[in-house]
């Protein structure tokens, strides 16, 4: 499978096994076309993505995180997706206060007969990630760093819904 470019940018994707799981594998199974720059970790549920799991692989080095799981109502384990989407959407609200580009994540749903599905997000993803080109350094902070870092994201500062 041809990547979009020449180079592999490191992605890393979290998968749901019920559902996203195996829509990547069906979209491999039906031979569809996908940049080959994701590295896949199979989780049991979306909902067990902790939004540390993100932001240790952009800080240890990942160019882009991809988050999937199954659509909601569809969850295997009935509202895991609920707890991911919340966590998530939250995640990408802090992430810019951190100084990583909120646009290297993404959450989304796919099914496992969504082959094609999946291979249009991973392709709008690691597209989107090439744009962007290899993640910048992180620079590591001290402890007191991020503690102000959060207690500036706990009072809404820095966030752009509240200025």
């Amino acid at each position: 499978m041809p990547a979009q470019d020449s180079r592999e940018l490191r992605i890393v994707g979290f998968l749901c096994n019920w559902c996203s799981y195996g829509g990547a594998d069906t979209a491999g199974v039906g031979r569809f076309i996908q940049p080959t720059d994701l590295r896949v970790i199979r989780v049991p549920c979306s909902g067990r993505i902790d939004p540390l799991f993100v932001v240790r692989a952009l800080m240890n080095g990942a160019d882009g995180v991809l988050v999937s799981g199954c659509h909601p109502r569809d969850c295997h384990y009935s509202e895991g997706n609920y707890y991911a989407r919340r966590r998530l959407e939250l995640l990408k609200r802090f992430l810019p206060i951190t100084g990583i580009d909120e646009r290297r994540f993404e959450y989304t749903w796919v099914s496992a007969s969504e082959g094609q599905r999946w291979q249009h997000v991973v392709t709008e993803f690691t597209r989107r990630i090439h744009e962007l080109g290899p993640a910048p350094l992180f620079n590591p902070v001290s402890e007191a760093d991020w503690n102000a870092l959060a207690l500036k994201a706990s009072q809404g500062l820095g966030c752009s819904c509240h200025g």
